[in-house]
């Protein structure tokens, strides 16, 4: 058991090393930073995937670790509850299973933690995260009106006749209050379901995925209880002030946990159909303006449900002695 232990601490401890290299690659090279950043939570992915929560425990704390010697406490903080803690839940979530009698399935099968419920999860931590980050950086009316002088300035440099009017600048500075914690939580919970479905893909083939692998386009869906968070966090735009902020932090995210389940009925709904390729790539090339994204968000909305992965009992007993947790 303790040459176990030492081995599932050094997988950890590497993939931990792996993870603190990506975000401070993140870091020196600006313009890999959307591709590092995000990536860095695969490491903790795969070993939480495939050994388990003390190897993914040990890769957050070993990259926190890094992360404050290399740069500073805060640095580590923002990239333990963006990326690595968010990582490792996400791995444990997946991991959990329990006989699916306990539901009202057959007693010879294991019923695994529902993905819309690991995907309501996520939206909630990216939720927290978010808001976190703005009461530290002191996220508001006065951040993002220096934010748009700055983008005025060097639109002033570049090409002077680009500067919109005053109306327009002041509605611009009112406006991007309440769009940055959307476009902030809603990308983030996408580019971590995405480095999920990835480290599950990788852990899978490997041959140590304990999960077995889903059909997403059938089992992503978001939890039916995740509509009236998302509905709330509208109210929330509307008061103003830290509410609207805070709404639309939750709009972002719960809402493009929304998006994902909304284009994985459609790939659903369209499969044999023989104009499938050329709808879906017409409803993702449709995605560079705004105001089509309403129609997949309306179909997450209206098609709720949870979805649970059975195995048969023995195996998930024999390769997953944890996972009843």
């Amino acid at each position: 058991m303790q040459k176990l232990d030492a081995k599932l601490l050094m997988t950890g401890l590497l993939a931990g090393i792996t993870a603190a290299l990506l975000v401070l690659g993140a870091a020196a090279q600006p313009t890999l930073a959307s591709i590092l950043y995000p990536a860095s939570a695969i490491p903790v992915l795969i070993v939480g995937l495939g050994w388990g929560n003390l190897a993914s425990i040990t890769a957050i704390l070993t990259a926190a670790f890094l992360g404050t010697i290399s740069m500073s406490p805060m640095f580590a903080f923002g990239m333990a509850i963006f990326t690595l803690a968010p990582a490792g839940w996400l791995a444990h979530l997946s991991s959990l299973a329990r006989p699916a009698s306990e539901i009202g399935g057959p007693d010879h099968l294991m019923a695994w933690y529902p993905l819309s419920d690991i995907l309501l999860q996520l939206c909630a931590f990216v939720t927290f995260a978010v808001i976190a980050l703005g009461v530290i950086i002191g996220f508001g009316p006065e951040f993002t009106d220096q934010l748009v002088e700055a983008m005025t300035q060097a639109m002033n440099s570049q090409d002077p006749a680009m500067l919109p009017d005053p109306a327009a600048l002041e509605q611009l500075k009112r406006t991007m209050v309440v769009l940055l914690p959307i476009i902030q939580g809603g990308t983030w919970v996408m580019l971590l379901f995405l480095m999920y479905y990835v480290a599950q893909r990788i852990v899978s083939a490997s041959g140590r995925g304990k999960r077995p692998r889903e059909d997403i386009p059938s089992s992503l869906r978001m939890n039916r209880n995740a509509v009236f968070l998302f509905l709330a966090g509208i109210i929330g735009c509307f008061i103003g002030g830290v509410p609207a902020m805070i709404g639309a932090t939750v709009c972002g995210t719960f809402g493009a946990g929304f998006l994902m389940a909304g284009f994985a009925s459609m790939h659903l709904r369209t499969r044999g159909k023989d104009w499938r390729l050329p709808a879906l790539v017409l409803a993702y090339l449709s995605t560079v303006m705004l105001l089509p994204l309403i129609i997949p968000l309306i179909i997450g909305l209206s098609d709720t449900r949870r979805t649970v992965a059975l195995t048969p009992a023995a195996k998930a007993k024999t390769d997953t002695p944890d996972n009843t947790d």
